[in-house]
């Protein structure tokens, strides 16, 4: 993806105020040199902060003519208003090696004998993963295959099959779930209602017989 950024020389809370009441918005771009203070069209960002890919692959960022690739790196809100308030983001190369979130899209699940079998619930737990990679290699997102799962699975993030060169980043010991396998709330509650013989054919009636008899 492409934007353009404009390079600003005045820095401060007043200097940021008048440039929001301009409908810009205030942001730095670091690393791989000097940090550069820069401000942005405030409408262009607002809707390009809504699409995936900004969040999570390389950006071209256009700057005082010259084009640079970039890394999204934070971004700050107003707290009631859709009002972008700050913005950063990292220069980076083939040699920058990164961690960066990046979403997870599933496929494969209406196929699962989970579901198509056995009328299973998918539970995505997560919904992003974190992963470590050169810059050069960060994908938009990584695509989940649940075409395997079966009854009562649990799909970890050591079970994700990811591509050359990308790892999943492991923070200790965990190994989060990201996805879960349940079985339906009324098959489950089919299964637990105890199943009552019905009377064989005519004792009930036997026994009353047998009563009025002793009167």
């Amino acid at each position: 993806m492409q934007f353009t950024a404009y390079e600003r020389s005045v820095k401060g809370t007043g200097a940021s105020r008048r440039l929001r009441n301009a409908a810009k918005v205030p942001g730095i771009v670091y690393g791989a040199g000097t940090p550069t203070m820069i401000e942005l069209d405030h409408n262009a960002l607002f809707f390009a902060l809504k699409k995936e890919a900004f969040h999570s692959s390389i950006l071209e960022m256009e700057l005082g003519g010259q084009s640079q690739k970039v890394l999204l790196r934070a971004f700050q809100m107003h707290a009631w208003k859709p009002l972008v308030l700050h913005i950063d983001f990292q220069r980076v190369d083939e040699t920058t090696r990164l961690r960066k979130k990046v979403p997870l899209h599933f496929t494969g699940e209406e196929i699962s004998p989970a579901v198509k079998t056995d009328k299973c619930l998918i539970g995505h737990v997560a919904n992003e993963l974190e992963i470590e990679c050169l810059a050069t290699q960060l994908p938009e997102f990584v695509t989940v295959d649940l075409s395997g799962l079966v009854k009562g699975q649990s799909l970890h993030a050591s079970d994700l099959k990811l591509p050359d060169g990308i790892k999943a980043v492991r923070h200790g010991t965990r190994n989060p779930v990201i996805v879960s396998v349940t079985v339906a709330k009324e098959e489950e509650e089919v299964a637990a209602t105890p199943v009552v013989a019905a009377p064989e054919k005519g004792k009930g009636k036997a026994k009353k017989d047998e009563k009025q008899n002793r009167k």
